[in-house]
């Protein structure tokens, strides 16, 4: 893995795999987390924007039959911290991938009325996750689980917020952010180092001032909860907590909790809520660590009658975790192990992780995350577990009516 600092300021990975496949992926250092409340969700709206059409590529259409004809990959993403867009390709296309990514986060025109279409699937995106229990009880949970920090708001806005939206405030924004001192690009895949066409493509962009966002959120002592009831057949519920950003020492005994819960269709909360029971079709376990903050839950849905069984199991099994086997440790870490390896074998996935640490500190970080995995102890995790996953839990129910 090569690491450049290019002349404007962006820094750029390369990582040569022995792969037919190549993938771009463009990070930029800002997300919903970086916004006013008067501008809640303009970062995914941007993301959207991008796509709309350039100088040298007139629309949305246009610009995905280019990647698409070719077999490719061409998405975006938007997070509480970054906004990530990539393509994946052929190699032997990356002259055109890069042709494309380098236009599209450069030149985009933010024509009227793209602007009016994208904000109105903008706001059917919204309706939709208000609609579906199992995209809206996260936004439950957030709000609840946060209250000063800005990662209780949803990446995507309120209506009130993406209808109040204008041109200009997407002009300033798109002109502030998307600089090359904050831009990290890595390339993944089977082509040689390709950081003299990175450098030609990208050179027209010049570096602008970035303030670091600081933020604060106070601990939590109590209960926490939200309980909002629906015409549904089903129950949804959220149980978790505030954790430590991905570069504290205990995020990485957290992915060994996690493992140790769900991995798939096994893991001990998996065992006690559906196997043994059949409390629920879908129960799983969320550990998400970031740059600036960090959130650890259990999710599932049942019968609001099983919700306070449930709570009772996934407390009962966070109480177990201090008494954990040498074999169910060597288990959850050979889970996590196989997935990372296999994870590898796909340029898209490596070129995000490696924009991911990078940003949140360093690229090599990602070639150390099996070692300091590897690390973990039953002591660790005795005393992680009793940090942070106590009675003071955060709870979010989308409740059934019928």
């Amino acid at each position: 893995m090569q690491k450049y600092t290019l002349k404007n300021k962006i820094t750029l990975i390369f990582d040569r795999k022995s792969s037919d496949s190549v993938t771009i992926c463009v990070t930029v250092k800002v997300g919903s987390n970086n916004e006013t409340k008067k501008i809640l969700g303009i970062s995914h709206f941007l993301e959207h924007m991008v796509f709309e059409g350039t100088k040298n590529r007139a629309n949305s259409t246009i610009i995905a039959n280019e990647i698409e004809r070719l077999g490719g990959e061409l998405n975006a993403y938007t997070s509480n911290e970054r906004t990530t867009f990539y393509i994946k390709v052929q190699k032997k296309h990356f002259d055109i991938a890069l042709d494309i990514i380098s236009d599209i986060t450069q030149n985009p025109l933010f024509k009227d009325k793209s602007i009016e279409k994208e904000r109105n699937i903008i706001l059917k995106e919204i309706n939709m996750v208000t609609d579906e229990p199992r995209f809206h009880q996260w936004v439950l949970f957030t709000q609840t689980l946060f209250k000063t920090h800005p990662s209780k708001y949803p990446a995507y806005g309120t209506i009130k917020t993406v209808k109040g939206i204008t041109k200009k405030d997407l002009q300033n924004y798109f002109k502030k952010y998307y600089v090359p001192n904050n831009m990290i690009i890595s390339v993944v895949g089977g082509i040689s180092d390709p950081k003299e066409k990175i450098e030609r493509a990208f050179s027209k962009i010049k570096p602008g001032p970035i303030k670091e966002l600081t933020t604060e959120e106070p601990q939590q002592t109590t209960i926490q909860k939200t309980i909002e009831k629906k015409k549904i057949l089903n129950s949804y519920m959220v149980l978790g907590y505030k954790t430590p950003i991905r570069l504290h020492k205990d995020s990485y005994t957290l992915d060994i909790i996690k493992a140790l819960l769900a991995r798939g269709q096994s893991g001990k909360i998996v065992e006690e809520i559906r196997s043994k029971r059949g409390l629920a079709y879908e129960v799983n376990v969320y550990h998400d660590p970031n740059k600036d903050f960090g959130t650890f839950a259990v999710y599932l849905n049942t019968d609001k009658k099983n919700i306070k069984k449930a709570i009772g199991i996934i407390l009962n099994e966070f109480d177990k975790l201090k008494n954990i086997t040498t074999e169910e440790l060597d288990d959850a870490k050979g889970f996590l192990e196989g997935s990372y390896i296999l994870e590898k074998e796909d340029t898209r996935h490596t070129a995000d992780e490696l924009n991911f640490w990078e940003m949140i500190k360093d690229s090599s970080l990602n070639q150390a995350y099996l070692s300091k995995i590897k690390s973990i102890t039953k002591k660790d995790i005795k005393e992680t577990a009793k940090r942070y996953l106590t009675k003071n839990y955060t709870l979010a129910v989308i409740e059934q009516t019928n």
